[in-house]
């Protein structure tokens, strides 16, 4: 992947999980829609462990992974893709 010119290495599910998050701009998706979609039906796990895929996204594609531009949390929900104005 890239990101302003830069080539960025992913892995194949960080991948498929930004891929899909950036094909949805400003929709919030839930941690048991990501893990389905990346996983597919049959996964059986704790849920959290999408926030592990988040934050390793995070430090590669933001600039302060603590405040993040393009992965965001949406407390109580899950996360989007979007760019602060």
């Amino acid at each position: 992947a890239r990101l302003k010119g830069k080539r960025v290495e992913l892995t194949p599910k960080e991948f498929k999980i930004l891929a899909y998050m950036a094909g949805h701009p400003g929709e919030v998706f839930t941690r048991e829609q990501l893990l389905t979609y990346v996983w597919g039906e049959d996964y059986v796990g704790e849920l959290t462990g999408i926030a592990v895929f988040i934050r390793k996204i995070r430090e590669k594609i933001e600039e302060d992974p603590s405040k993040p531009k393009y992965l965001q949390t949406v407390w109580g929900v899950g996360y989007k893709f979007g760019e602060k104005e």
